[in-house]
């Protein structure tokens, strides 16, 4: 259960456009934004900036949000996993693909360059960064550096988002909790402290 209680979305109208483009994108109005939404200039600044990140269109979606959760997986984000898996499956990413990520470096659903920055997301995401000049020299084999600009800059947004979530505790609503259950599950997943009522 989160740490801070969000605003209730109606109590928002001022962000009710911004909230229904989320909607429509994501499938549902993250908890988070309702939590930051106490404070107007704090949630301005992140919409804006989530929104330039997700929305360059430099690198495909669906591939933006399995760099997410593997990013979100190394750091060890459950309320983020969710969230990147159920986001990756409304972009149109296979679920088996979604379910497969974290074996990205085995699985044939994955392309080289999928694994390169799959890689790059899981090392980045690591305390201290695990990043070498090896593999984000590879970057470049697959890559140009406005792409590769917005994969760092997709790791470093969710860097921010890992450690939101899991110091708030937010609630994991229950469009991403039921997907993560139902194509997470069998790897190990569950929400922890993310899940109601704990």
């Amino acid at each position: 259960m989160s740490r801070i209680d969000p605003l209730p979305r109606e109590d928002l109208a001022d962000y009710e456009p911004f909230f229904a483009m989320v909607e429509e994108s994501m499938g549902f109005v993250p908890t988070s934004m309702q939590v930051m939404a106490k404070i107007p200039s704090l949630f301005d600044a992140f919409s804006g900036l989530a929104g330039s990140i997700t929305m360059m269109g430099k690198i495909d979606r669906g591939l933006g949000q399995l760099i997410a959760n593997v990013a979100s997986h190394s750091a060890g984000c459950r309320y983020c996993q969710a969230h990147t898996s159920a986001h990756a499956a409304h972009a149109g990413v296979d679920t088996d693909k979604v379910a497969q990520v974290w074996e990205f470096e085995t699985s044939d659903l994955f392309s080289e360059a999928e694994r390169v920055a799959l890689r790059v997301a899981r090392d980045a995401a690591q305390v201290p960064n695990g990043v070498t000049d090896e593999s984000f020299a590879a970057l470049g084999e697959h890559y140009d550096e406005e792409q590769i600009i917005q994969i760092v800059a997709t790791i470093s947004l969710f860097g921010f988002l890992n450690r939101w979530n899991d110091t708030m505790a937010t609630t994991l609503e229950s469009e991403p909790m039921s997907f993560a259950a139902e194509h997470l599950g069998p790897a190990g997943w569950e929400a922890g402290k993310h899940s109601p009522g704990q």
